[in-house]
């Protein structure tokens, strides 16, 4: 398979919020059954941030992967934030990731951008950084993606209450000239679904001046069935459309990174890939859904416990609110 558009990962690093809260605590809080939640939610343990903020962790996340791509701050030539949660509605939270470097990157004028396509901007994100790489001008693109989604959880939602973790994961993307980086990228909008989940609070439509605020306005709503329904349906033509013309299937693939949605998305990707789950990261057990800092956060996780390999293939895949696919497959380097 040739690639697209080359590229290198240089540099890959995490934050994960240092108090973790089991299972067995979130159902003692609200009064469910020991062992509910991991039954039928799929999760054991996640990480909650207590202390830190969003900026905090993206800066630490990205601190990671410029160490471990063995450069500084100021060799960097666009921060892209691929996030859904922010610390503020405006700046950007790319912006405020820079900023936190402080005196570090005073001299330094790079960009800042923000991506949000939810729970697939960091799919999204490379996407774009690869087409940056194209132009002569880029060789080092930052992308970090950092989420709390533990403040907007309503206690009294049980599909969703015992699903959601706080995490942080950065990675470094090089121009290169080695055969590596970008074979293909697609990614679809299916609208009839756009307000399957949603936030109602916060917005004009639900501004704070207007409307007294309440958790269930202010909390993150998914309609479970309706998104399980619409993904039975959208997802296998997504997945024949984009690996049709490439002539190989899932099985081929040597690692699918896919959004940590739910135990059920994951069983189906699973079923979509004959039942086969031994080349599918799955973290959701001890990390929950991250929203869009799942993917890096298994990506990076991947990479640092070697289970993805100098030339190999690597698919990233999820689902978000909209209701949006996004897939990128791309064969992985370091140099």
């Amino acid at each position: 398979m040739n690639t697209q558009r080359p590229f290198s990962i240089a540099g890959v690093g995490k934050y994960l919020p240092k108090t973790i809260v089991s299972s067995e605590e979130i159902e003692e809080e609200v009064g469910l059954p020991k062992g509910y939640i991991y039954k039928n939610v799929g999760v054991k343990s996640r990480h909650i941030a207590t202390e830190e903020s969003l900026t905090y962790m993206a800066k630490e996340a990205l601190n990671f992967a410029l160490e471990d791509a063995q450069i500084s701050i100021r060799e960097i030539d666009c921060l892209i934030g691929a996030s859904a949660s922010f610390d503020y509605i405006i700046p950007s939270r790319s912006s405020l990731i820079k900023n936190a470097f402080g005196d570090e990157v005073n001299e330094v004028d790079f960009p800042c951008i923000d991506i949000s396509t939810v729970c697939t901007s960091f799919i999204t994100a490379i996407d774009y950084a690869t087409l940056l790489l194209s132009n002569n001008e880029y060789k080092n693109i930052a992308i970090v993606s950092s989420e709390i989604s533990s403040k907007n959880l309503n206690p009294n939602d049980k599909e969703t209450y015992g699903l959601f973790g706080d995490g942080a994961a950065a990675i470094i993307i090089s121009k290169t000239t080695h055969d590596v980086g970008l074979i293909e990228y697609q990614s679809k909008t299916f609208s009839n679904g756009a307000k399957f989940t949603i936030i109602e609070g916060g917005g004009h439509i639900n501004h704070p001046s207007d409307v007294t605020y309440s958790t269930e306005l202010y909390a993150f709503k998914m309609y479970g069935k309706k998104l399980l329904k619409e993904a039975k349906h959208t997802l296998p033509k997504f997945l024949s459309t984009f690996f049709n013309p490439l002539k190989i299937d899932l099985k081929n693939i040597d690692l699918i990174v896919p959004h940590q949605a739910s135990k059920l998305g994951l069983r189906m990707l699973t079923v979509l890939n004959k039942g086969n789950s031994q080349n599918i990261v799955d973290q959701l057990e001890n990390h929950g859904n991250c929203i869009a800092a799942s993917i890096p956060i298994a990506l990076v996780s991947s990479i640092e416990e070697k289970k993805l390999k100098e030339g190999d293939t690597c698919f990233l895949i999820g689902t978000a609110a909209g209701i949006t696919i996004s897939g990128l497959l791309f064969k992985y380097s370091k140099k």
